[in-house]
């Protein structure tokens, strides 16, 4: 059962009506940039681009821009087959008729072919390694001292560069939603998160009145003032 997050503009429609034929588990959100930031964790992403081509074409190119690891799905009608290309940066296609089958087997190639690409167990970015089957990192090459929940928060980030998550979803997300302790729990594992990688602590950034990221190398120049200010 897949985690499914679904983007539409449309409240008053489903885009796949067959889809909650399935077990897996959807969340539905506006089909806008300013929804992303809060957006759940996902396996993978329906694009509803059924009545508004021109915005869901930018849309998608805002997902590829933002670090969002998760396979994007486009749904469109059969008069917009034409529209798409590869500017969309989509994984994949599916008609908005698709029955069930259809749409379950698309879900699972899609996600199997992002989860091939990686090496098994193993999160590589920025220079951190992690190492999933020992529950143990390192940083170009030099291993990291981490308890289990340092550990759990820096593989959370790692796997999805240039997210920014909220306290609150890191704390659902890492905690579990049975934990009753206060977001400040977050600031304190990031700070000494920090602490234990050196000269690479702004591989953590900070986004103002937001929450927390996992920078691309790229991005600690330009972010690295800002993602020092918790």
């Amino acid at each position: 059962m897949a985690q499914l997050l679904v983007l539409s503009a449309h409240a008053d429609s489903e885009p796949l009506p067959a889809l909650s034929l399935l077990s897996h588990r959807v969340r539905t959100i506006p089909a806008e940039p300013a929804s992303l930031v809060n957006a759940p964790a996902s396996d993978l992403i329906f694009l509803d681009a059924r009545r508004d081509l021109v915005g869901s074409k930018a849309l998608s190119k805002i997902l590829a821009t933002t670090g969002l690891s998760s396979p994007l799905i486009v749904i469109v009608t059969e008069g917009g087959l034409a529209a798409i290309s590869s500017e969309w940066h989509a994984d994949d296609i599916i008609l908005e008729s698709a029955g069930p089958a259809e749409i379950d087997a698309r879900i699972r190639l899609a996600i199997a072919r992002a989860n091939a690409t990686d090496e098994p167990g193993k999160i590589a970015a920025s220079g951190v390694v992690i190492d999933e089957a020992s529950y143990s990192a390192k940083v170009h090459g030099k291993p990291l001292d981490l308890t289990f929940k340092e550990f759990e928060l820096l593989r959370f980030l790692a796997q999805h560069p240039g997210r920014v998550f909220t306290r609150e979803q890191l704390l659902s997300e890492v905690w579990g939603y049975d934990y009753f302790g206060g977001t400040r729990t977050v600031d304190v594992h990031i700070r000494r998160l920090r602490a234990k990688l050196g000269d690479l602590e702004a591989l953590i950034g900070t986004v103002r009145n937001v929450g927390y990221r996992f920078n691309l190398e790229d991005q600690i120049d330009e972010f690295s003032t800002a993602s020092l200010q918790s």
